[in-house]
């Protein structure tokens, strides 16, 4: 009996050993995932740029498609047929009104004008004869020297003459007019075409097309608004002020050249639904040629107080668009906007923010979920990506 009490007092003292064994691993197990969880919390928040929302009065601009036309274009005609002595320009040369481009030959109009002129002379004489005749009729006829008959008929010999004499000057003004209409003279101040008429060709009065000329400066710039643009901007034109436009050629950065609205339309086109514009701007160094392509940019609305976010800044969400906001505990909350239009790298918000808020710029993709911890660092909106030397931990309202 004493042998079996102490192989049972020996197996139960192996039995608790055993149990405070295992309790310990399990208690050391426990220790260890606690000091995991901890080492997790303890893992920074992820670094963000954040910028604070831009509010300024700015200018909204609308892009169109527009083409260069030149206010005067002249499909050059002779006024007079005859052969081309000469071609007097260069062709695509500047000239300016009333330079010679074509000579017609003259030796023609030259005699036809020598002939007026005899015309004319005779008329006179025959004038000054019927006028000595006239005056001495009405001596004569008070004395009763001639008849009232003969008379008359001297004063109607006085008219005729009279007349003959306007006919005969009204025929040398003619004359002399398709004379100098012999030389064909640049209508306006511009450049010309080829010349589509050479030496020694005929060319027919009111006819032959003998070149164009078109103006070079001023140009003019005619696009199609559509009607949402049209109606927006109606305030800006009905102003009374000059409408500036920004214009751009195709291989322009931007829009470097400036104009200013001159013409709107009286209607919208009923097919297109679009309303046409006319903008006017100076061409002296000729980098615009009529049929140009163009871009221009027309300011359609003016905002006194716009809040504007980097376009980086915006995210997509389907058809809704929202930002990551930083609040003052550095903790990221998603907010949806409604953008409106573009300014330049900025984006005009419509709603969903206010002025103060911080907007998460770059680093969006580190936040995983809506309300989570970030370490923010302040840049600029217009750069989005110049971090500014000190981080913000938080901001005063």
């Amino acid at each position: 009996m004493d042998s079996l009490n102490k192989f049972n007092t020996r197996s139960a003292g192996r039995l608790r050993n055993l149990a405070f064994a295992m309790m310990a691993t399990i208690v050391a197990v426990g220790c260890d995932s606690q000091g995991g969880g901890a080492q997790e919390q303890q893992t920074p928040p992820p670094a963000v740029n954040v910028a604070q929302v831009v509010a300024e009065p700015v200018t909204l601009w609308e892009s169109f498609t527009g083409r260069v036309v030149a206010p005067e274009t002249v499909d050059l005609r002779p006024r007079v047929s005859g052969y081309i002595d000469k071609v007097a320009f260069e062709e695509g040369e500047l000239v300016e009104a009333g330079d010679l481009l074509f000579q017609i030959d003259p030796r023609p109009y030259r005699a036809r004008v020598r002939a007026a002129r005899a015309d004319l002379a005779r008329a006179q004489s025959q004038l000054a004869l019927a006028k000595t005749e006239a005056g001495r009729a009405k001596p004569l006829l008070d004395k009763r020297a001639i008849s009232r008959e003969e008379y008359d008929r001297r004063e109607a010999t006085l008219a005729g003459a009279r007349a003959d004499v306007s006919a005969a000057e009204a025929a040398l003004e003619s004359a002399e007019l398709e004379l100098r209409y012999t030389r064909v003279t640049a209508p306006v101040s511009g450049r010309t075409g080829r010349a589509l008429v050479t030496q020694g060709n005929l060319a027919s009065a009111d006819q032959t097309l003998l070149t164009t000329v078109v103006s070079v400066s001023p140009m003019h710039v005619y696009f199609d608004a559509d009607e949402d643009s049209a109606l927006d901007s109606r305030q800006l034109l009905a102003a009374g002020t000059p409408t500036p436009v920004r214009i751009g050629l195709a291989g322009d950065s931007g829009f470097p050249y400036r104009g200013n609205l001159d013409f709107i339309d009286n209607r919208l086109d009923p097919g297109t639904g679009t309303l046409q514009f006319r903008a006017e701007l100076a061409n002296p160094e000729g980098a615009f040629r009529p049929g140009q392509f163009v871009r221009v940019q027309l300011p359609v609305a003016k905002m006194e107080h716009a809040l504007l976010v980097n376009r980086k800044a915006v995210l997509t969400d389907q058809d809704r668009r929202y930002v990551f906001v930083v609040d003052a505990n550095n903790t990221a909350a998603r907010r949806q906007i409604t953008p409106g239009r573009t300014q330049g790298e900025l984006l005009v918000i419509r709603d969903g923010l206010k002025n103060g808020d911080r907007v998460v710029v770059s680093g969006v993709q580190k936040i995983f979920a809506d309300g989570m911890p970030v370490e923010p660092q302040q840049v600029a909106m217009r750069d989005g990506g110049t971090v500014a030397k000190t981080a913000l931990a938080s901001v005063q309202p």
